[in-house]
């Protein structure tokens, strides 16, 4: 099956200091992305009801960037990335996420990372 790459961009008034805590530690993941979360070396185990998936972390820059690749991916140009930034004018943080979906899902895909990211601005403040 084809497959279709997804970039979207959200904006949030916590700085991209606190945004990257909640996106690299179990104890913040668990309040926005899954039910729970286990890091073993490079290895993110993430539940969702009962379901585990594991994904490797290709890339970190700490408050810039993080890369991660599901471990069981057909696909090994497919990842999924937070980048998060400044913007010079509004002094917002931009958390831009990039992923791949199933052609035929892009806006399913849209709308769960658009409900994700509603949690991860109630949990972060902003």
């Amino acid at each position: 099956m084809s497959r279709s790459k997804i970039e979207l961009e959200f904006i949030f008034k916590a700085s991209p200091a606190i945004l990257y805590t909640f996106i690299t530690t179990p104890a913040c993941l668990v309040r926005w992305f899954s039910d729970a979360v286990d890091i073993n070396d490079e290895i993110y185990s993430f539940e969702w009801e009962g379901s585990e998936e594991d994904a490797e972390m290709l890339d970190d820059i700490e408050e810039e960037r993080i890369r991660f690749k599901w471990v069981d991916a057909d696909d090994d140009e497919e990842y999924f990335e937070f980048r998060m930034y400044k913007s010079d004018i509004t002094n917002e943080t931009i958390l831009e996420i990039t992923d791949f979906c199933d052609k035929g899902d892009e806006q399913a895909t849209r709308d769960l990372w658009t409900s994700q990211m509603n949690k991860l601005r109630m949990e972060c403040g902003g």
